[in-house]
């Protein structure tokens, strides 16, 4: 799959076929969210890899947009290191842009997923920690169960030239 035909095709995949995604693959998706820019290449994304059912289970409880994690076979929970910030703050963007080199690459690869955001939400982080058992200064971004997917979901056109400024702010009316 060319890069644009991913960028423009990729969409939010909430059903799962019940089958296996080999580690290989997950390993690919990986290295893809570690190829992501970082600010003073901070690299400070930590990456956890769920596939316990009693897991997936509870992190389908930590906020309520991430039930489909109960029927996903794997999720991915991206997280900042806050101990590895270099610039501090920007761990955010760093990991955000992670989490979208991760969302492309499963989808290049033939997976659904689905971004579930955590942070900022202090009961969401809260309630991964607990799950996970992750420190104090690994602090959860995103929540990404992925699968086969077993649902279709068309492409969406989102361009919308009215949101588009050249060189100053114009008021469009």
């Amino acid at each position: 799959m060319e890069a644009m035909e991913a960028i423009l095709t990729r969409r939010s995949i909430r059903k799962y076929e019940r089958r296996e995604v080999p580690e290989e693959t997950i390993m690919q998706i990986l290295k893809a969210a570690m190829a992501a820019p970082s600010a003073g290449n901070q690299q400070p994304w930590r990456f956890m890899v769920v596939r316990e059912p009693a897991l997936l289970e509870a992190l389908a409880g930590v906020s309520p947009y991430t039930g489909m994690t109960r029927e996903a076979p794997v999720a991915i929970v991206v997280c900042g290191d806050l101990s590895a910030e270099q610039r501090k703050g920007f761990w955010v963007q760093d990991c955000s842009a992670a989490t979208q080199n991760l969302l492309l690459a499963a989808h290049a690869l033939g997976l659904g997923a689905v971004w579930c955001g955590l942070f900022p939400r202090e009961e969401r982080v809260a309630a991964t920690r607990a799950v996970l058992g992750l420190p104090e200064y690994i602090v959860p971004l995103a929540l990404v169960p992925l699968g086969y997917p077993a649902e279709q979901v068309p492409p969406a056109e989102r361009f919308d030239p009215d949101r588009v400024h050249f060189n100053r702010w114009e008021e469009k009316r």
